[in-house]
């Protein structure tokens, strides 16, 4: 309601300016005032048209509101201060609206209906999934969620390093400290699916074993003399070598690990509702030769030049974006994406892959089913895959959920799409870059980490999954889903066990998903368990018992939201008034409102590509709804239709707050 009405006051803002002064402007400022003594939409056009028209803004206003005359949806406009315009809502009529619900969500300008890649989570498949990757997973599973409600198609990309050196470290682990055989890895992660299928648990699987055998491999390179150090090193890197080449034992341990640390790993994301459509894979992009052709179209479009001389002499380069060197000068500074031994980068094997997401390679992967969710397959990709298969690719945007420090190797792919000419797709190409999640020194500490006086005075305590510092994924999981329950079963003891499992779980998965969502991709997290969980402030659970709240009132009141909305939707509107008039009905008008601004939210959280937008309005509406609550006795109401209205408030703001947890990934329970 609030978008379509916003759009309509700029739609008619423009046409009056285009007949009174003969002026075409593309972009129209409407705002939402601070307060609802100023109305509901205001713009400071007046102002910035002061110099253009030579007038005072104030006089400008005044032609402008004159030029508007009436407009549907609205109860008029004033001219308020040195200019603004402040525009008043028809309040009736946009409570129908809104009762009614909006024809459509709503489509984000330039990237409605199209054809999106989402792709997050990219754990390396050598450990099991801890508490950063969980940003990532929820911050991607999120932003799908947002770019579908607003009407695009999206797949979902997983994309797997499987070759690279953290794979590598955990095959040195089985191969060279183990003295493993490729037979005897396979039976043991078939002796951890069994284990963990069991009684035992996700902590009995082969992801958690390998996370601390990667421990064991990093000390292990350390911990010799200068010369064992140097051959464990040397060693390092032979095994990565024959990794990417294929064909041996060593590849073929690190295909039966990387595969069964995946499996584990979308097994955990599942657990928080996150699914995936496709997993590329860096073996398939190697032995596909992707780069090869790739390659050729950088020399061909001349992205890429041979260095003759300085350090990068013998290298395949590119210039940075933003260089600034003059015609024939040595650019020490550009981008190696050959080595002078021939290898290829990390960010020349991400350019063809680029290339491919755009559906500009000229080749395709091949596809095989990996795994099962209830309403669709995963895919990965593989040499030799199987027909028919969905098709995954060509896509007309994409975003890149990867963390802040690779800003840099993602600037530098954009700059070669737009190097080849493909301007439309650097454009449309958008890195989801957000930072670290650390842990407060208070749950650090109370994980059973030492810490010295130094650092429990530092505002957050990082983790290193190297060096086994951390909290794994599926083990915070766990602890939070313990410490809901112990709650829950508090409030509820007659409820049976397996009830107050699921209604814990729901609990922490969403405590989790909302704390990782709340605050701005750029900021830090300093993650605390207690703080997620709270009932109170601005957290999940605070917006999961606003909901069941919201519930509570219509199972007592013998009523259904549904219903209550349905039979309100009839209601004449002008008998609204004297609900939403006076200053003692401004709180009301004010829960309409934000309960209108969902669509008006989702289009601001893609436009920034920030679903805190989102969490930032859930918990404004629950606020809202807190207030309208302790000022309204909606059962106890003697005015029949006075209590309808009361009751459709709440409806309304419920379905609104369910939806919008839905595109956060959290579901509200009946009861907590």
């Amino acid at each position: 309601m609030y978008l379509e009405l916003q759009k309509r006051l700029a739609w008619h803002l423009r046409d009056a300016l285009q007949r009174k002064y003969d002026l075409t402007i593309e972009n129209i400022p409407v705002e939402i005032p601070p307060d609802l003594k100023f109305g509901e939409l205001a713009t400071p056009i007046a102002l910035q048209l002061a110099r253009t028209l030579r007038k005072a803004p104030k006089i400008i206003a005044q032609e402008i509101v004159t030029e508007l005359g009436a407009l549907e949806g609205f109860a008029g406009f004033e001219v308020a201060g040195a200019g603004y315009i402040n525009a008043r809502l028809d309040r009736a009529a946009c409570i129908q609206s809104t009762i009614g619900g909006e024809a459509a969500v709503g489509r984000t300008a330039g990237a409605a209906g199209a054809h999106v890649l989402v792709e997050h989570t990219s754990i390396n498949p050598n450990k099991a999934a801890h508490i950063g990757h969980l940003r990532n997973a929820i911050l991607g599973d999120s932003f799908v969620r947002l770019l579908r409600a607003a009407g695009n198609k999206v797949d979902v990309q997983n994309y797997i390093d499987n070759t690279g050196v953290q794979v590598a470290d955990v095959v040195v682990g089985f191969l060279h400290i183990e003295s493993k055989t490729s037979a005897e890895v396979r039976e043991l992660i078939a002796t951890c699916e069994e284990r963990a299928a069991a009684a035992e648990g996700h902590t009995a699987g082969v992801d958690y074993y390998c996370w601390d055998l990667y421990t064991r491999v990093g000390q292990w390179y350390t911990s010799g003399t200068d010369d064992e150090n140097a051959q464990r090193k040397k060693l390092r890197y032979e095994t990565l070598h024959q990794i990417e080449h294929g064909g041996n034992e060593t590849a073929e341990v690190a295909e039966l690990i990387s595969a069964a640390v995946l499996r584990r790993h979308l097994e955990t994301m599942l657990r928080l509702g996150i699914e995936y459509d496709f997993l590329p894979r860096e073996s398939e992009i190697l032995h596909l030769n992707f780069w090869a052709l790739a390659f050729e179209q950088l020399k061909q479009t001349g992205v890429l030049y041979f260095e003759t001389e300085g350090k990068n002499k013998g290298c395949w380069v590119m210039r940075r974006p933003g260089a600034d060197v003059a015609e024939g000068e040595l650019d020490e500074d550009a981008k190696v994406i050959v080595r002078s031994n021939g290898t290829v980068t990390y960010v020349g094997k991400d350019i063809a892959y680029h290339l491919w997401k755009f559906g500009l390679l000229g080749r395709d992967f091949g596809y095989k089913p990996f795994f099962t969710y209830p309403d669709h397959e995963c895919w990965i990709s593989t040499e030799h895959g199987i027909e028919p298969h969905p098709h995954f690719g060509g896509a007309t945007a994409i975003y890149n959920v990867i963390d802040s420090r690779q800003s840099d190797p993602q600037a530098n792919v954009i700059q070669a799409l737009r190097g080849m000419g493909h301007t439309a797709q650097a454009d449309r190409y958008t890195h989801f870059g957000y930072e670290m999640v650390a842990l407060t020194p208070a749950y650090a500490e109370k994980l059973g980490y030492r810490l010295t006086d130094e650092d429990r005075a530092r505002p957050y305590i990082e983790i290193s999954g190297r060096k086994g510092f951390g909290v794994k994924a599926d083990d915070l999981m766990d602890l939070m889903i313990d410490a809901a329950k112990a709650e829950v079963v508090k409030r509820h003891a007659d409820w049976t066990e397996e009830h107050t499992t699921s209604i814990a779980s729901k609990i922490a998965y969403g405590a989790l998903r909302y704390y990782m969502l709340r605050f701005s991709r750029n900021s830090v997290i300093a993650f605390d368990q207690d703080m997620a969980l709270s009932p109170e402030g601005e957290t999940g659970p605070y917006l999961m018992y606003a909901a069941a709240r919201i519930r509570s009132i219509f199972r007592k009141g013998g009523a259904t939201p549904e219903t209550v909305l349905s039979d309100f939707a009839m209601f004449d509107p002008q008998g609204l008034a004297s609900f939403l008039d006076g200053e003692e009905n401004e709180d009301i008008w004010a829960l309409w409102l934000r309960a209108g601004q969902h669509t008006l939210v989702l289009e601001q959280g893609i436009a920034t590509s920030e679903p805190m937008h989102l969490a930032k309005h859930a918990f404004q509406l629950a606020q809202d709804f807190s207030n309208f609550y302790h000022h309204h006795h909606i059962l106890t109401e003697e005015d029949p239709t006075r209590k309808s209205f009361l009751l459709a408030t709440a409806a309304v703001t419920l379905r609104e707050l369910v939806t919008v947890l839905s595109w956060l990934g959290i579901e509200s329970p009946e009861a907590m």
